[in-house]
């Protein structure tokens, strides 16, 4: 154990110092020194860079004062210098490949705008250019029209996945990213514009559409391999699946999904209906189906005594946990609670019960020393989604050892 620590403080230190070599790869570009010169200096430093230390990185420098704006400013600049060495911080499963996960329909809708600009607008400019005829002017717009459409692509990008990387405390790349595709959204507009003017300045059309489109694909570079590893490395599958229900309300760009995505899960409902005879060892909850022996094992290893009676104050259930603190017999099944205790404390358990059944509350505490333990017990009234009472939970715990809990425990016990 005492090995494993050293290897993750070397590590640690090993991943400041790259922070710091990173760090100064954007401070030189800042400075005004050529990226060239910059990539040519650090290349044998920054080899597996991952998309995460790139993310902390941006994060310090807004941290020590460096506006947001300039730290977009810079990002083309490092991203450039940083292809070819960010390392794929998670691999790709076949779960992500499944049409319709958030991620294929991002990747599909990335390639269908790199295939609307490199195959079909940059040759229509190239071919206007040389032939200056209407009717590829006019097709040259139907086809900015059709890149307006990406605004879906980062709308969804800025209001469903933005949410979850702040949520992870990743907050320095959607303040850039969504800087950036505002400016994308707005250098589209301005080059239809300048398409459909009566005055179109011809000699400006390539400079123009050459700036806009190195933007985009810029951000496609971006996206699959800084923004995209950030979420695969920290998104459960159940919020994936509500990123992809999230995004049919905003829409899609160029291309739609080619099929619903549903996570690989065993439906255990359809298994048990499948196992002729077993259905009854089962039980269908609201979230999940247990066999009788799963559930009765995992309320039995529960760190606490529980006992449920119901509407009719009849003892119902009692768990059998390693250390229980009351003792309790199988007989008590099916008796009326207020036999099941001394005549002297019956008046204070009927009290509870019907303030229970009444609403006028919903727990009560009470904590008592008994042989060198100290018990909390605790009862709650049960009530369905209506509020109409179901019965009384009665949980016991010793909490003495909680309470003697001190500092911290990070690690493994041997």
């Amino acid at each position: 154990m005492s090995e494993l620590i050293k290897n993750r403080e070397k590590t640690n230190e090993n991943a400041e110092k790259r922070q710091e070599i990173l760090k100064q790869i954007i401070l030189q570009l800042h400075q005004g020194k050529d990226p060239k010169d910059v990539k040519e200096e650090f290349g044998k430093l920054i080899n597996g860079v991952s998309a995460i230390e790139i993310s902390n990185m941006e994060s310090a420098l807004i941290k020590d004062g460096m506006p947001v704006a300039e730290v977009q400013r810079l990002c083309d600049v490092h991203a450039e210098i940083f292809k070819g060495s960010i390392e794929e911080v998670h691999s790709a499963t076949k779960e992500e490949e499944k049409p319709g996960h958030p991620v294929r329909v991002l990747k599909e809708e990335n390639f269908a705008i790199e295939d609307l600009i490199n195959n079909t607008i940059l040759p229509k400019i190239k071919a206007y250019i040389e032939n200056m005829v209407d009717p590829i002017r006019v097709s040259l717009i139907q086809d900015i029209n059709l890149l307006l459409d990406i605004d879906k692509h980062y709308s969804r990008k800025e209001n469903i996945l933005f949410p979850y990387m702040e949520k992870y405390g990743i907050s320095a790349p959607p303040k850039i990213m969504w800087g950036v595709d505002d400016e994308i959204r707005n250098e589209i507009k301005e080059f239809k514009t300048m398409l459909v003017a009566d005055n179109l300045q011809v000699d400006r059309l390539e400079l123009e559409v050459t700036t806009l489109t190195t933007k985009i694909l810029d951000m496609v570079f971006k996206e699959e391999n800084i923004m995209l590893p950030m979420l695969l490395d920290v998104l459960t599958e159940d919020e994936w699946f509500k990123i992809a229900e999230d995004s049919d309300e905003i829409g899609y760009s160029i291309v739609s999904p080619k099929g619903k995505w549903v996570p690989s899960r065993i439906n255990t409902e359809d298994s048990i209906k499948s196992k002729e005879g077993t259905k009854s060892g089962y039980i269908k909850l609201e979230t999940g189906i247990l066999k009788v022996e799963e559930l009765q094992n995992i309320l039995n290893l529960l760190p606490f005594d529980i006992t449920f009676i119901d509407s009719k104050d009849i003892v119902k259930y009692f768990s059998e946990s390693k250390e229980r603190i009351f003792p309790r017999t199988k007989s008590v099944i099916g008796r009326d609670v207020s036999n099941c205790h001394p005549p002297a404390s019956v008046h204070v358990v009927t009290k509870l019960l019907d303030d229970f059944k009444t609403g006028i509350k919903d727990s009560e505490d009470f904590w008592i020393s008994m042989k060198g333990i100290f018990i909390l017990i605790r009862y709650f009234a049960v009530r369905d989604i209506n509020g109409v009472y179901l019965g009384t939970l009665e949980v016991t715990q010793n909490i003495k050892p909680i309470q003697e809990i001190t500092g911290e425990k990070r690690l493994l016990s041997e």
